[in-house]
C-alpha cells in the first residue's frame, strides 16, 4: 500500500516536472518568437525607409520652387530619423555599424537645418546642391545592398535570432549572410564618408569639443589640484587622493581625482581643469540620511558655494527635490540677461547640506561672445509675436542655443495658457519664435 502511494507521488512529481518544463519551453519560445518578429519588422521597415529616402532626396534635386523645397527637406529629415531608429532596433550592437548610423544622422541634420531656414533669402548653395547629389547616389548604394540582404533573408528563411547568437558567441560570423550584408553596407558608407565630396558641406555639422574656454588662469600642479579638491569638498584631511593627468591628446587638459575616506562607505570622483583649477564635475554616491534642511536652504548654500569657488554672476534657475537630495540649476545672469548655455548643475544632500553632485562642463565650455549683442526689437514689439491667448507673467532678455545650433539673443516670456505654464523665446532681432517649452510644475521655479 505504502509502495503504491510512493509510486503515485513519484509519478505526480514526474508529471508536474514535465508540465513545468513544457510551460517553460513554451514561454521561452514565445519570447524568442516575439523578439524575432520585432527584428524582422525593424529590418523590413529599414529597407522600406531607405527606398523612401532615396526617392525623396531625388525629388528635392528635381525641385525648382523654394517654397516646395522646405517641406520636402523636412520629409527627408523625418524619413532619415525613422531609418536611424530602425537601425537601433536591430541586434547589431556587437557589429560595428556606426558609420551607417552616422550617415543617417548627418542626412537628417543637414536636411533639417536647410529646411528650417528661409530659402527665399538663403537658397541652396552650389556646394549644398552637390552634397544632395552625393547623398542621393550613396542612398542608392545602401538601398541596393539592403535589398540584396532582404532577398536572401526571404529566400533562405533566415532568422535574426541566429544573427544575435553569432555576434554574441563569435561563432563563424563571417559565414552569416545577414552579417556579411550589413558589413557591405558599412563598408560602402565608410568609403563614401572618406570621399572629398562628402566633407566640405558637413564641416559645420561635426561636433567639436570647444574646450574649457572660460577656465582662465595659470596651469596648476597635481598638488594644487588636491588642495582645490579639499577646499571644494571641505574635506577633513584624513582622505587619500589619487590624481591622474589627462592624456596629451585631450582637447583640454585636466586632472582626474579619486578621493577615498577610510571611514566613508563610498569614494568621490572629480575632474579639475589644469588651467586655472576649475572643478568640472564631481560625484559622491554616499548614502543620504534623514532630511534636516529645506530645499530653500539648500539653494542658498549652493549659491554661497559657487561664489566661494570662482563662479560669478550666477542665479538660481530651477530647483527640485527628489528623496533627500536637492537638484539645482544655475545660469549666468549678466546685467539682467540670462545666458542659458552657461549652466551649472548641482546636487545637495539635505541631511547636512554638502555637495554630492556637480557639473560645470557647459559653463566652462561656453563660447558666448562678449559684449553681448544689442536687441533690434523692443520688448513690446517682441511681445506682439507671442500667442495673444498667453497671459504673460514675466519677461526678460536671454541668450539661448536654437535649433540651428546658433546662439541668439531673445526676449523670454513666461506665461500661462489655461492651467499650463509656457516659456517662449522670441528672437530679439528677427522676431522669430525660436523656442516654446511647456514647463512641468517642478520646473516652475524662478526664485
Amino acid at each position: 500500500m505504502i509502495r503504491n502511494v510512493l509510486i503515485g507521488v513519484l509519478l505526480l512529481g514526474i508529471a508536474g516536472t514535465a508540465y513545468w518544463g513544457y510551460r517553460e519551453h513554451q514561454e521561452k519560445n514565445a519570447v524568442l518568437i516575439h523578439a524575432e518578429n520585432n527584428y524582422q519588422r525593424a529590418f523590413h521597415d529599414l529597407t522600406y525607409q531607405m527606398d523612401l529616402l532615396h526617392d525623396k532626396i531625388g525629388t528635392t534635386l528635381a525641385m525648382n520652387s523654394r517654397t516646395s523645397l522646405s517641406p520636402a527637406l523636412a520629409e527627408v529629415w523625418r524619413i532619415a530619423s525613422e531609418a536611424h531608429s530602425d537601425v537601433g532596433q536591430l541586434p547589431l550592437s556587437l557589429l560595428p555599424f556606426n558609420k551607417t548610423q552616422e550617415f543617417l544622422a548627418k542626412i537628417g541634420e543637414f536636411s533639417y537645418r536647410t529646411a528650417v531656414r528661409d530659402l527665399e533669402k538663403e537658397p541652396l548653395t552650389k556646394e549644398e546642391y552637390r552634397t544632395l547629389q552625393a547623398l542621393y547616389k550613396n542612398a542608392a548604394n545602401i538601398q541596393q545592398e539592403l535589398r540584396n540582404v532582404q532577398h536572401l533573408v526571404l529566400k533562405n528563411n533566415l532568422r535574426w535570432m541566429d544573427v544575435e547568437l553569432a555576434l554574441a558567441t563569435n561563432d563563424s560570423p563571417g559565414d552569416n549572410i545577414i552579417i556579411d550584408g550589413f558589413k557591405a553596407v558599412e563598408k560602402n558608407v565608410d568609403s563614401f564618408s572618406k570621399s572629398a565630396e562628402f566633407g566640405p558641406a558637413f564641416v559645420g555639422l561635426e561636433k567639436k569639443e570647444k574646450g574649457f574656454v572660460r577656465a582662465i588662469g595659470k596651469p596648476i600642479s597635481k598638488t594644487e589640484a588636491k588642495r582645490i579638491a579639499r577646499s571644494f569638498l571641505e574635506l577633513k584631511g584624513t582622505e587619500s587622493i589619487k590624481v591622474t593627468a589627462s592624456g596629451k591628446g585631450a582637447d583640454e587638459r585636466f586632472y582626474s581625482l579619486t578621493i577615498r575616506d577610510p571611514k566613508a562607505k563610498s569614494d568621490i570622483y572629480m575632474d579639475i581643469t589644469e588651467k586655472g583649477g576649475y572643478p568640472i564635475w564631481l560625484i559622491n554616491s554616499r548614502p543620504i540620511k534623514k532630511q534636516t534642511i529645506s530645499l530653500h536652504e539648500a539653494a542658498n548654500r549652493g549659491m554661497k558655494f559657487l561664489r566661494k569657488h570662482k563662479f560669478k554672476n550666477l542665479e538660481l534657475y530651477d530647483s527640485a527635490q527628489y528623496d533627500n537630495i536637492a537638484l539645482l540649476t544655475f545660469v549666468t545672469n549678466e546685467n539682467g540677461i540670462r545666458i542659458y548655455p552657461e549652466t551649472i548643475k548641482m546636487k545637495v544632500a539635505l541631511d547636512d547640506g554638502t555637495i554630492v553632485g556637480f557639473s560645470a562642463r557647459d559653463y566652462l565650455s561656453s563660447s558666448i561672445q562678449r559684449p553681448l549683442p544689442k536687441p533690434t526689437l523692443t520688448a513690446e514689439q517682441a511681445k506682439k509675436k507671442v500667442n495673444p491667448n498667453l497671459k504673460v507673467m514675466e519677461q526678460r532678455q536671454a541668450v539661448i542655443t536654437n535649433d540651428m545650433n546658433k546662439q541668439v539673443l531673445c526676449y523670454e516670456f513666461l506665461g500661462t495658457l489655461g492651467e499650463d505654464t509656457y516659456q517662449i523665446f522670441i528672437n530679439a532681432n528677427t522676431g522669430m519664435e525660436e523656442n516654446v517649452e511647456k514647463l512641468q510644475s517642478v520646473e516652475q521655479n524662478y526664485s
